[in-house]
């Protein structure tokens, strides 16, 4: 039998395609006002409040808050929920302290690797670089599969035809206006996102009634709310250290700490960010929470549209793909934009190509190649989570020694090098495999039955606890020693 979609595949596609465009033409629109590199890379310098504000927040938030914190409410409860509303918003605050450091050190950088290189040697350097690349396309791979399954969830459209028109609209304005062009959407994609998140709010409030508060999840599923479930706290610190620990190498984020106009701007802009990230992601994961206590069969990263799609309106359905594309294309531009930059900036350092080779080019014709990439995975279809989680083990490992050496400069390259490496090993030695049953240590060198039960059920967390803080423990150590 065949299945039966919220929404005609038509009026899905032709909905995409029209909104796309809208934000090709926006994007197109601003960058013939602006262009060269400075606006290209930075926008000049000379981005305010409002705008700073809103393409901060819409960059951090995409697709997957609509998957990911509700997938986590349901085994992690309110720890999970806290652990990823936090996590996705800490970077903000952290870039208050740090952005100053930055901007006052290097006031005409655009990357957090330009400070690497000064710091460290050319080897440390790529390593880093290299890293921060894969984090960011692995997380277009996500963003890109992630509006393709919502649009094939609510009217079957094939995965491939929402990825294609996605990531043509998307590259078509951002290779051609840089940060300018994602800033301007970006202005536009957060409104629509802010003023649709409280349609769904109001919705979904009024159609579960009393079902919506946390008296009902306490009295149906305890669990997720109880102070004793072990899981609550794991996966809260889990998702914290992992989400954290990425954001804080977003090329994203340190494009537009360059970009405010004064550093009194850029402070004000990540203080109202946190703010409002905190509450949506944390909405977005409550969901999860009140969707999986009414009905324990629901699939965990459907929660929020079990609730928003119960009544299966044609209006709601039309509401969730408007949602799911500015979403998607706030956070897409940004990546794009991201990844070209640190080309940019650091191509002539990392790639030792022909001096006349034109880097601006040359980011744009690798930015197509990951985007086609993008596409493939995003086309199949493929649960690409775990490949996330990957990326995340990688970004711990170098989160704590990149970071304390803004402040220490004791710490040369070699020993940053070593710490990360054994940061690194430590971290895949605990790594769950795909079935998170075991790891390369525990369960297959070592019999599970040699560790405690609490070893075994929390292997994620724990790997991402010992690629964070071994490296850390190392610089003391040999600190100490030396």
């Amino acid at each position: 039998m065949d299945k039966t979609y919220f929404l005609n595949q038509s009026t899905s596609l032709i909905l995409v395609t029209v909104l796309s465009l809208a934000f090709v033409f926006l994007g197109l629109y601003i960058s013939k006002k602006y262009q060269g590199l400075n606006n290209y890379l930075t926008a000049n310098r000379n981005i305010g409040l409002f705008s700073l504000t809103t393409s901060l927040t819409a960059s951090a938030l995409g697709a997957w808050i609509l998957f990911g914190p509700a997938s986590a409410a349901t085994w992690g409860g309110i720890g999970a929920v806290i652990g990823y509303s936090l996590g996705t918003a800490f970077p903000m605050f952290f870039l208050i302290f740090l952005g100053k450091k930055i901007r006052k050190e290097f006031p005409k950088g655009s990357s957090l690797i330009e400070f690497m290189r000064k710091k460290f040697g050319k080897s440390l350097f790529k390593l880093i670089l290299l890293m921060t690349i894969f984090y960011m396309f692995i997380f277009l791979c996500a963003e890109v599969t992630a509006i393709a399954v919502l649009i094939n969830y609510i009217s079957g459209t094939e995965l491939w035809i929402t990825a294609l028109i996605v990531l043509l609209s998307t590259l078509v304005y951002t290779l051609y206006g840089g940060l300018r062009a994602s800033i301007f959407t970006d202005n536009i994609q957060m409104v629509v996102i802010g003023v649709l998140l409280l349609v769904s709010l109001l919705h979904i409030s009024s159609i579960t009634g009393s079902e919506f508060s946390f008296e009902f999840i306490k009295k149906k599923n305890p669990d997720l709310l109880s102070p004793y479930y072990i899981p609550s706290y794991t996966a809260g610190l889990t998702f914290f250290i992992a989400v954290a620990a990425t954001n804080l190498f977003h090329q994203g984020n340190w494009q537009r700490v360059y970009a405010a106009k004064n550093f009194d701007t850029l402070r004000k802009s990540l203080i109202i960010s946190f703010f409002i990230i905190v509450p949506i992601v944390f909405y977005m994961g409550f969901t999860g929470m009140v969707a999986f206590s009414i009905d324990p069969t629901t699939r965990p990263d459907l929660g929020f549209f079990t609730l928003l799609l119960k009544e299966q309106k044609e209006m709601l359905s039309l509401i969730v793909i408007i949602l799911g594309l500015a979403l998607t294309i706030s956070t897409v531009d940004t990546l794009v934009n991201a990844i070209s930059s640190l080309i940019v900036v650091d191509g002539k350092a990392t790639f030792n190509l022909d001096k006349k080779t034109n880097y601006l080019n040359f980011s744009k014709y690798l930015i197509l190649f990951l985007s086609l990439i993008s596409f493939i995975v995003a086309s199949k279809g493929f649960d690409i989570l775990y490949l996330f989680l990957l990326a995340d083990l990688f970004c711990c490992a170098f989160v704590l020694t990149v970071f304390y050496s803004f402040y220490n400069k004791d710490i040369n390259e070699r020993t940053a090098y070593v710490s990360i490496i054994v940061g690194l090993i430590s971290g895949f030695l605990m790594f769950p495999s795909p079935d998170f049953s075991k790891s390369l240590l525990v369960g297959m060198l070592i019999p599970q039955e040699f560790f405690i039960p609490f070893v075994s059920q929390s292997l994620l967390f724990l790997s991402f606890v010992v690629a964070t803080f071994v490296p850390f423990i190392f610089i003391k150590a040999k600190k100490l020693l030396y």
